[in-house]
């Protein structure tokens, strides 16, 4: 379970989210990591001005969420 964190949406406002981004990806491999834990890993870095480098061990590892990015 990750922790809350002011720049994080909820699963719900996400699912609205959620078509527009499984649109633009290709369709090339499973995706390691929840989708929703990549966008609200980017929402961090976004909101919070750290480096990728920085994000918390609860979100997935910094290299996939910057390809994602």
């Amino acid at each position: 379970m990750r922790s809350k964190y002011p720049s994080g949406i909820t699963k719900e406002q996400f699912e609205i989210i959620k078509p527009f981004l499984e649109s633009a990806a290709k369709a090339t491999r499973p995706y390691t990591y929840d989708l929703y834990d990549i966008f609200c890993s980017i929402l961090y870095v976004l909101r919070e001005g750290c480096r990728w480098r920085a994000l918390p061990h609860d979100f997935p590892k910094w290299e996939d969420v910057y390809c994602h990015y």
